[in-house]
């Protein structure tokens, strides 16, 4: 997470995606969460100092807490910069705010006999590897659809995309490669916990673990991902071997081991409020829960997207849309088009054309924006095309429908039109 601040710093990613855009989607809910303009540099060294902190085990409570807060206030800025990679973030964030990784091996461990300890509970790191569980089932359960396994989309639009990469542009081309990346995919999600959980087949899971994410970060530009599954799976592995690479860390800085083995006054660290496992516990709860509030909703996921993120659904969908928003007037009939780079970046834009949620968002935005320009009895109607994996474009939202009338809820979204096909799955 380091690296990952100072990466979005030195791409200018602060700047296009959080300073300079003047409207921001928000999440129901959070939309108190406002930018920070000129200040979110400061967000990001707060958050990126608390990173490091938590790494080095350096003030980690304070550090842990700091870090879950300014890094989940960024993401909630804007929705349009949601990824399932940086919600697992903000999620494995939370659970370390209760547990004692700073117990061996730390800073604080080293300057205080009375926070080093030589084992915790067996609990605080079994709850690291179900979030990772839940992840990746979820992930495979979620490639348990039509579109995915028998037409192999969407890495049929995205793979011959990839012709440049050398030796291997030619065979993306193939359909069959398609298919094999399709069904490799979802066994790989459902697979690889039970791989890693089981002792015998722990080592070919952990190379199956960097073979896949490696080949995915060559073909897709998912960012700093891919590594954090890979580092984050080695929580599978037992103590010994985690005790091996602190050896070869201490060798390679000149730490000694003796040191730090006799600055242990105390041999297993103890919780002294159990309300930490019940919050833990709860939270863990909510994400076996959440994935499957989608139930609760009719239409097709892929196109009401009712429920689709939090869900752990990585790259399930291509989906490209237009949206042209009208601003009439309701007594005298007067009517204009809305140009949408007047208030959004090309990124929003795209975002926006294809999510019902922030459709409405946005038409409220509108409304308000033109009636404080003086603009009176204000309707906003948009007139909507989506095109999902490969599909020909098909009306989206309903044209007749004053969209300041619709209010951002959780029940079910009765302006969008009919997905006119089915996809079959969970």
């Amino acid at each position: 997470m380091v690296y990952n601040i100072i990466r979005f710093w030195a791409n200018g990613w602060i700047k296009t995606l959080y300073n300079e855009p003047s409207f921001h989607f928000k999440y129901f809910g959070f939309e108190w969460v406002q930018t920070l303009g000129v200040y979110n540099y400061a967000l990001f060294i707060i958050c990126g100092i608390a990173a490091l902190c938590v790494a080095l085990g350096f003030k980690y409570r304070i550090a842990s807490i700091i870090f879950f807060l300014s890094f989940t206030y960024i993401e909630l800025i804007d929705k349009t910069t949601y990824l399932n990679h940086y919600y697992f973030i903000s999620c494995m964030a939370f659970l370390l705010m209760f547990l004692p990784a700073n117990a061996y091996f730390s800073i604080d461990a080293y300057q205080n006999k009375n926070r080093h300890f030589a084992t915790v509970p067996r609990w605080t790191i079994d709850v690291i590897k179900a979030l990772l569980f839940i992840v990746y089932f979820y992930a495979g359960l979620a490639k348990l659809n039509s579109d995915w396994l028998l037409e192999a989309m969407p890495l049929k639009i995205w793979l011959p995309s990839k012709y440049d990469i050398p030796f291997f542009g030619n065979v993306l081309q193939q359909e069959w490669l398609h298919y094999v990346f399709s069904w490799g995919g979802m066994l790989y999600d459902l697979m690889i916990p039970f791989l890693l959980l089981y002792k015998p087949t722990r080592k070919v899971a952990f190379f199956l673990v960097i073979v896949f994410h490696v080949l995915t970060r060559v073909l897709f530009p998912i960012g700093v991902f891919p590594f954090v599954m890979i580092v984050s799976a080695l929580i599978f592995f037992d103590a010994s071997f985690h005790q091996k690479i602190i050896n070869g860390i201490s060798k390679l800085f000149k730490i000694s081991e003796a040191k730090i083995q006799n600055n242990i006054t105390s041999s297993a660290y103890l919780f002294n409020s159990k309300m930490s496992v019940v919050i833990v516990a709860f939270f863990l709860l909510i994400q076996v829960l959440l994935p499957w509030r989608y139930l609760a909703y009719p239409g097709e996921l892929f196109w009401t997207e009712e429920g689709y993120r939090f869900s752990w659904r990585v790259m399930l969908m291509e989906k490209a849309g237009y949206a042209q928003f009208k601003i009439k007037n309701s007594n005298t009939g007067s009517q204009f088009l809305v140009n949408n780079s007047d208030f959004l970046t090309s990124f929003q834009e795209k975002q926006m054309s294809t999510q019902p949620d922030f459709i409405i968002q946005y038409a409220h935005f509108l409304g308000d924006y033109f009636a404080a320009q003086g603009q009176n009895n204000i309707e906003v109607y948009v007139e909507s095309y989506v095109a999902i994996n490969g599909r020909l474009s098909q009306s989206f939202v309903d044209p007749s429908v004053n969209l300041l009338k619709v209010k951002e809820t959780f029940k079910p979204r009765d302006f969008l039109l009919p997905f006119g096909d089915e996809i079959k799955g969970l």
